[in-house]
């Protein structure tokens, strides 16, 4: 089991995370949020990159500061951005990282040959890196957190430049992975995470806002989503009355998915709340700073 027992960060007079909590068993957990939001630097807490400003982070009953190595021998871990060789090619970069986690070679030989078959690759294992695009990279990245084998398994935005056949076959691979231990997607994506993850944790204003099932957070706007249509040349008026999830033209009119506290219009179709419903909802100013 892995705890996060009242964290927070702070560089100097900037606080980065405040007063975060958390209990992570086996299976899938989603880290959904905004860019911003303090994802990135919980993963890096959580990996080791940096230690918390106050409070702990505890792994089977140990702080992972003291176990130092032998937390990281357990620990998988894909930032967003890791560095290779572009000359090497996916074996020889993976039998190097191997080398460098005390990895037999015979044992590393086996385990490099049944990743990337993992993460279909074979056919390219003795091509140049420089030759890949982005998604085959971002591949070579998921084999190289696995090399170890680990119990915890961190993905920080891992779906980066993969195509939506190589997420599906993303998401059927962490399914497999999580029978026997810990992973942890940290992402802006709803739906890298919607259909997997045993629980969803959402961070807003730098604290813990959800630590649910897709379900229960879902129900959190149960009643207020809405869908309806009307002449574009209303669009505009609807927008500034409404939180808009979702707009799309269809013969001439305007459809429109929103949330509404309160009493609904004749002419309003409810509709079940998704994921990414509360995703937009609760991240609205964020996302719109975001965009400006």
């Amino acid at each position: 089991m892995l705890t996060v027992k009242d964290v927070s960060k702070n560089y100097g007079d900037f606080s980065a995370l405040e007063n975060v909590s958390l209990e992570f068993h086996q299976g899938i957990y989603g880290l959904l949020a905004p860019n911003g939001a303090g994802k990135t630097t919980l993963i890096k807490m959580l990996v080791t990159l940096i230690s918390p400003s106050k409070g702990e982070i505890i792994y089977n009953g140990m702080n992972i500061i003291d176990l130092d190595e032998e937390y990281r021998d357990r620990l998988g871990y894909l930032p967003q951005q890791f560095g290779f060789y572009k000359n090497d090619t996916p074996k020889k970069y993976l039998l190097y990282l191997a080398a460098l986690k005390g990895i037999p070679k015979k044992q590393a030989i086996e385990r490099i040959d049944e990743l990337l078959e993992k993460v279909a690759l074979s056919d390219v294992a003795n091509k140049k890196l420089k030759k890949f695009s982005g998604g085959m990279i971002q591949r070579v990245g998921i084999a190289q957190a696995l090399l170890n084998d680990p119990h915890v398994l961190i993905l920080d935005e891992p779906t980066a430049g993969l195509d939506p056949k190589e997420r599906a076959r993303f998401r059927q691979l962490l399914t497999e992975l999580a029978h026997d231990r810990l992973v942890i997607i940290s992402t802006h994506i709803v739906s890298d995470i919607e259909s997997i993850a045993n629980e969803i944790i959402m961070i807003k204003n730098k604290q813990l806002l959800y630590k649910e099932t897709v379900e229960a957070i879902c129900n959190t706007l149960e009643g207020d989503v809405y869908e309806t249509s009307f002449n574009y040349e209303n669009l505009e008026a609807f927008r500034r009355q409404h939180v808009l999830l979702s707009e799309k033209q269809e013969q001439g009119r305007m459809i429109v998915r929103f949330v509404h506290k309160g009493e609904p219009k004749e002419e309003w179709t409810k509709v079940m709340p998704h994921l990414e419903d509360v995703f937009l909802y609760e991240y609205r100013d964020e996302l719109l700073a975001e965009s400006e």
